[in-house]
This record gives structure tokens, C-alpha cells and sequence, in this order.
């Protein structure tokens, strides 16, 4: 059976993924196993996410929410 995490008011992707996963940085493999979700940044309460297992190293790209743009 798939490890699932049921989210809090607040939560965010990297968070998910320390609290999760051990590591912030594993927010990409993260979303991309809670495809659906991927453009929600701050979590309401009571969603469900897939935890995934870990095969690929993390990624240290920032989140779209951490990224100072200047478009």
C-alpha cells in the first residue's frame, strides 16, 4: 500500500517533502507523484497525497513561489 500524507492548512510543497521525505528538495519528485495538485502552493487541510518511494537524487531548483523574477 502507498505511504499517503493528509495535508494541514498551510502546508507547502517543501515543507511536505522535510516532513515527508527527509528533504525539501525532494518537492519535485513529490509533485510530480500528486500531478493534480502540482499548482497549488499553500495547502488547505485534508487533501491526500502520494508519498513516493525515493530513486533519484533530489532536485535544488526553487519552487515557482521562491523564485525572485523580474519579468
Amino acid at each position: 500500500m502507498p505511504k499517503t500524507y493528509t495535508t494541514t492548512s498551510g502546508d507547502m510543497w517543501d515543507l511536505i517533502a522535510l516532513k515527508t521525505l527527509g528533504d525539501e528538495n525532494h518537492k519535485d519528485i513529490l509533485m510530480k507523484s500528486n500531478a493534480k495538485h502540482r499548482y497549488i502552493y499553500i495547502f488547505p487541510a485534508g487533501l491526500v497525497l502520494t508519498i513516493p518511494d525515493i530513486t533519484e537524487e533530489p532536485s535544488d531548483t526553487l519552487p515557482p513561489w521562491k523564485q525572485n523574477r523580474h519579468d
